[in-house]
């Protein structure tokens, strides 16, 4: 599964991030911690790059829907592939948002301590893909709504500058992904919600997902679902899934399509666990890497 999906504003915000980081004292890269390799658009870091390798705060969002555990290997594989001390990473949730006003304004103070003093702020610029969390992250820093939040991609189509009460201002900008995805990229980032739903196959996607949760995730699977055991393919998976929940056509086939439906939103409102969908070095998406054993 490929596909072409870059709107008109994405190629504006291409642009106007290029215009605006050399103005910028760090960049803060929203990830998801659930796919943080596959949410981390390559087009971000070749800008980061030729701007002198510009300070950089990797915010792993939705950590809370994510394996702590590989979490964490994320985390001391980004501090590993940092020799030069301008990348930091750390993991976020929305549940102590005055930590993490706190953590970020140190963490910026810290990069960029030219800017630290006597009328000065550190001048920051928010990116990442769609959907992921971008918007909420400036909602929280600024203690109040000033962004547009929906749980879809593509939701904010303008820059924007707020300034924090810290004095610390924040540069929003619309989500943007790289024109043409490969497969793998594409099946991750459809699963967790960062491609409209209109753009993808959902059989594909849910077939992907079982396949991933079934290799990785067995215990959670059966725990969501009541399986007994868990069936031996996606396929399996997903016809089993139609039938507990009454998905089927005439002559009592499964409708795999809102089987796939099932699973996918299942999993993207985190009620199948804690899951993730890749480790570090994990570049194919036919074969999950493994995981520490999962707690049902």
């Amino acid at each position: 599964m490929s596909i072409e999906w870059y709107p008109g504003h994405m190629n504006t915000a291409r642009r106007a991030i290029a215009d605006a980081l050399p103005s910028k004292d760090v960049l803060l890269e929203v990830l998801d911690a659930r796919l943080p390799a596959s949410s981390a658009n390559p087009v971000v870091a070749d800008l980061r790059h030729a701007h002198n390798d510009k300070p950089c705060i990797k915010i792993l969002n939705k950590s809370d829907l994510a394996d702590p555990q590989i979490t964490k290997a994320w985390i001391r594989a980004f501090d590993t592939q940092d020799s030069g001390g301008k990348v930091i990473a750390i993991a976020v949730t929305r549940d102590r948002p005055a930590d993490l006003r706190s953590r970020i304004a140190d963490l910026c103070k810290r990069l960029a301590p030219h800017r630290v003093g006597a009328n000065k702020t550190v001048r920051a610029i928010v990116v990442g893909i769609p959907n992921v969390g971008k918007s909420t992250l400036i909602n929280t820093l600024m203690e109040r709504k000033v962004t547009r939040v929906a749980d879809e991609p593509a939701v904010t189509k303008r820059q924007q500058l707020v300034t924090l009460k810290n004095g610390m201002t924040l540069s929003d900008n619309p989500g943007i992904l790289w024109p043409r995805m490969d497969h793998s990229a594409t099946l991750r980032l459809a699963l967790s919600g960062s491609i409209p739903d209109t753009a993808m196959d959902y059989q594909s996607v849910g077939l992907f997902g079982a396949e991933l949760f079934m290799k990785r995730y067995p215990r959670l699977l059966c725990a969501r679902f009541k399986f007994d055991e868990v069936p031996p393919t996606a396929a399996a998976i997903l016809d089993a899934i139609g039938r507990r929940h009454g998905c089927l056509r005439s002559g009592g086939v499964v409708d795999l399509y809102k089987a796939a439906d099932i699973l996918v939103h299942e999993f993207r409102a985190g009620s199948l666990g804690r899951i993730s969908l890749e480790a570090p070095g994990d570049l194919s998406a036919a074969e999950p890497p493994a995981s520490p054993p999962s707690k049902a």
